[in-house]
């Protein structure tokens, strides 16, 4: 008799089978991944073939029914899907995009967790944001989402669906969905730095360009100095082949000045950016080419100096010009103060004999030396009114010719406005009447005060003020004084003949009048004007016009607050404002300007 012993082992093999099948899920998982670390199309850079790899190999694998691949745009607000398997119609697509603002469940999801494992999509938590737009559009039930991190920020998610019934995601898959996500992101990496070498090389070809056909010297030189690479510019300026330049030191082919050597220990410790130098090169045949040299330094990807990067502009022609035109402007400038060195000499040679004839033409008129009938005084009234006009031209020639020898000394004050304009303006009355002209003055409260020299001053004023009363047919005169935050200005505006604007240019030189026919008719040298304006830059100031022809013109005269003046002299000058107006009147600083 035998005995059998029956015993129920179903769930045995049902865990038996659970576990092979768990293991070939894995097995199948690790030869996929081995694969795709294998895989050359992900090494080199192409990102679209290799996310079209990712994803068939993840569906094929995992049996979902899409994978897909979404990443973030430029500026983060959405994710567009770069690559969708379809293991149905076996075909890739792409296209399709999600705004982050619209679910903000979800995307927070993603950045929270490692990956997202929804069994029932449109019921949990994190996916039901995308039941009505996506999921049930695509019969979506079942979501595993692993997020797509670079560099420590996510870029995009993959995406692996599963259309009908509910399934349940298993650990292992979500793992190898990790995985996945982390294959798309060197699939990036690769892509990338394909398009950094390309970009590049691109830039290498476009330097080497610019390098070989640049007009400009351009050398490559070692921290030793010695030549690694010159253009064909370079080798023109210097005289020399490519080959014969290589290697040399950059230095024997360049005039060094004492203080060079400190320049280029600052470009290496970075105390400046770029050196820029004009030096003498010696060219091969032993005559001299001028260049400007701009030195600036290339570093290594650690940051260290590596070459130096020359570049050499030939500038000889420049150079000679330049010396030609020094040599020009110093013999211009000796010219001139020759001439006026003999202008301020004969100016005082002539004032000898001119205040003879003065002296004794006004004692005729005086009748000193015994009476003089009609006829007399009329050639004697003449003799003296033409050596009152003579000396006048002669103190303008005198004093415009020691402005441009330099010798003119001024003597600087604090000046009340007021008395400056009630000199002025009583002394060229009598003028204004004759010609039943209108004489105006109007002094702005807050200009009580301005720095200048009193003689001069007056001087410019009468200057302007003369001139525009001789030009003013009818009408009125006026100068008003205005403070302003730099300085004073004092303007002389008139009703007379004006100016033309494109004889504006003239105004000021000495020696010219205008050539019109309304000012022909009257008299004068054309120094007034041309004094005023030196006398005013003496001071710091100018003299500015605006004028419309038949209607009137404007001058106006700015004096600063603080003239320019040498040495101690400022110290002064700026204690002259702490006076009381009764020592600021007595208080002068004589000031050479040279």
């Amino acid at each position: 008799m035998q005995l059998v012993s029956l015993g129920d082992i179903t769930e045995h093999k049902r865990v038996e089978e659970a576990l092979q099948k768990r293991e070939n899920c894995l097995r199948k998982q690790s030869k996929t991944l081995v694969q795709l670390a294998k895989s050359k199309t992900l090494q080199q850079g192409d990102l679209s073939a290799a996310l079209r790899e990712i994803t068939e190999a993840a569906a094929q694998t995992v049996e979902a029914d899409r994978v897909s691949v979404w990443l973030y745009n430029s500026d983060h607000s959405k994710v567009e899907c770069v690559d969708l398997y379809d293991t149905i119609t076996k075909r890739h697509s792409c296209g399709m995009s999600l705004l982050k603002a619209n679910f903000p469940a979800y995307f927070q999801a993603l950045e929270e967790q490692r990956s997202i494992a929804a069994h029932d999509a449109c019921n949990d938590d994190r996916t039901q944001e995308l039941s009505e737009p996506y999921l049930s559009a695509f019969g979506i039930a079942s979501l595993l989402n692993a997020p797509i991190w670079l560099g420590g920020r996510l870029v995009g998610v993959v995406c692996h669906e599963h259309i009908g019934r509910i399934r349940q995601w298993t650990l292992e898959e979500e793992n190898f969905a990790g995985s996945i996500a982390d294959f798309v992101t060197l699939a990036i990496e690769a892509s990338e730095r394909k398009a950094a070498q390309e970009a590049l090389q691109q830039s290498e070809a476009e330097f080497r360009a610019i390098f070989e056909r640049s007009s400009v010297g351009i050398g490559l030189v070692d921290m030793k100095a010695r030549i690694v690479d010159v253009n064909p510019a370079l080798c023109q300026i210097l005289g020399y082949s490519r080959e014969d330049l290589s290697g040399k030191r950059f230095t024997d082919y360049i005039f060094k000045q004492e203080g060079d050597l400190e320049l280029y220990k600052q470009l290496i410790s970075g105390t400046c950016d770029r050196l820029e130098m004009e030096r003498r090169f010696l060219h091969k045949d032993g005559k001299f080419v001028w260049a400007l040299l701009s030195i600036s330094l290339i570093s290594s990807q650690n940051g260290e100096p590596q070459y130096f990067l020359a570049m050499i502009e030939d500038i000889t022609k420049r150079k000679q010009t330049e010396l030609e035109l020094c040599e020009s402007k110093e013999a211009a400038e000796a010219g001139s103060r020759a001439k006026s060195e003999f202008l301020a000499t004969m100016s005082h040679e002539l004032r000898t004999p001119l205040n003879a004839i003065m002296g004794l033409s006004q004692l005729l008129q005086q009748e000193m030396v015994g009476s003089l009938n009609d006829k007399q005084k009329e050639y004697v009234n003449c003799i003296y009114s033409s050596g009152e006009h003579l000396l006048a031209l002669i103190n303008d020639i005198l004093d415009l010719s020691k402005v441009e020898a330099g010798k003119e000394e001024l003597f600087l004050s604090k000046l009340l406005v007021q008395e400056l304009c009630d000199y002025v303006i009583s002394t060229v009355r009598d003028r204004a009447e004759e010609k039943k002209l209108q004489l105006i003055a109007e002094i702005d409260e807050q200009a009580d005060f301005c720095i200048g020299d009193e003689r001069r001053v007056k001087q410019m004023l009468l200057n302007l003020l003369t001139n525009a009363i001789k030009f003013t047919p009818a009408g009125k005169v006026c100068l008003e004084v205005k403070k302003v935050p730099q300085g004073i200005t004092f303007t002389v505006s008139d009703t007379g003949i004006g100016i033309d604007p494109g004889q504006f240019k003239f105004l000021f030189e000495p020696f010219k009048q205008l050539d019109s026919r309304l000012n022909r008719q009257y008299e004068g040298t054309g120094l007034g004007l041309a004094l005023t304006r030196k006398l005013a830059h003496l001071h710091g100031g100018d003299v500015t016009v605006e004028s419309v022809l038949g209607k009137g013109s404007k001058f106006q005269l700015f004096l600063p607050n603080q003239p320019p003046v040498e040495g101690d002299a400022r110290r002064f000058c700026e204690e002259i404002f702490y006076l009381d107006e009764e020592q600021s009147t007595q208080q002068q600083i004589t000031v050479k300007k040279t």
